[in-house]
């Protein structure tokens, strides 16, 4: 794995997959890592082409108990892993959670399985997560999975739809249930076949030309599963990236099947907001996510 920036201190990455990922056999893109914006920092970095998938992992010094997986965003073309990972998981951390952010494959770089690549190492992250519970001293039925935006869509992908095995067990940690207690999309990409579309996200996951099908397929407000988790939704009104109609349409989706949801909609701060310290940014949606985790046991 070539990796041009050091972990911020206290965060500890290890692989997800005994060896190498499933299906790379035709892999042959070689793994990157460059800043965000050319005025970021070194723990604002960005992966492309993931070739050996990895959860970081940040300790609280006062635990609660729980867990949460982060998922970045990065429009399935890359992964944005300091943004919506690390300084996520700092922010959690200090209310106690054991964090971890996922490193996942990009679904057009060649791997066997395609447009699931992504959900493969989901699925995965989420059955070790739960196997570490012991060692880690988290309760395994306590864990939320958190998305940002493309990450959103994998996250709803994970919870939203009854889990179908997606890949061949390799150990003990794939016997583990794929099941999370909460769930979070944050600026989701929800819709692949409506006008509010994001059609970087689209056309890396499906390719430029999808069938109806596949783009209903994709679409995680159909068939969400009556056993999905509580879901915490939140979204900028002036999103230009992925319009807030995602959210909503995974609200409605949500409601018409029973699902405690909660949904914000704040006025200003645009696409990937993350926890970036601006005016227009809305800054209070960590603690309305807490209050939501800690009213559904997490």
């Amino acid at each position: 794995m070539a990796q041009s920036f050091p972990l911020p201190q206290g965060f500890e990455r290890f692989p997800i997959w005994p060896g190498k990922a499933p299906g790379g056999e035709r892999v042959t893109v070689q793994e990157v890592e460059s800043l965000r914006r050319p005025d970021s920092g070194p723990d604002d970095g960005v992966f492309a082409h993931v070739v050996t998938p990895t959860l970081t992992l940040l300790r609280p010094a006062k635990p609660n108990g729980a867990a949460i997986l982060l998922i970045p965003g990065g429009g399935y073309s890359r992964v944005a892993i300091g943004h919506e990972g690390y300084n996520i998981a700092r922010r959690f951390a200090e209310a106690g959670y054991v964090c971890f952010s996922l490193l996942y494959r990009l679904p057009a770089d060649g791997w066997a399985a395609g447009a699931e690549a992504p959900l493969q190492d989901a699925q995965r992250a989420l059955r070790l997560i739960r196997a570490l519970a012991p060692r880690e001293k988290f309760d395994a039925n306590r864990i939320g999975v958190m998305g940002f935006s493309a990450g959103g869509h994998l996250a709803a992908w994970l919870t939203s739809r009854t889990p179908q095995e997606s890949y061949t067990p390799v150990d003990a940690a794939d016997r583990e249930p794929i099941r999370a207690a909460i769930a979070a999309y944050m600026y989701p990409v929800i819709q692949m076949e409506s006008a509010f579309v994001h059609t970087g996200s689209r056309a890396q996951l499906l390719g430029p030309d999808p069938t109806a099908e596949r783009k209903r397929a994709y679409s995680l407000d159909q068939d969400v599963s009556a056993e999905t988790p509580p879901v915490f939704l939140a979204h900028a009104l002036d999103d230009k990236a992925v319009p807030p109609e995602n959210s909503l349409a995974m609200l409605a989706a949500l409601r018409a099947k029973g699902i405690a949801a909660e949904c914000h909609l704040f006025e200003n701060g645009g696409h990937g907001f993350g926890l970036v310290a601006s005016p227009a940014a809305p800054a209070p949606w960590p603690d309305l996510f807490l209050n939501f985790a800690r009213r559904h046991g997490l």
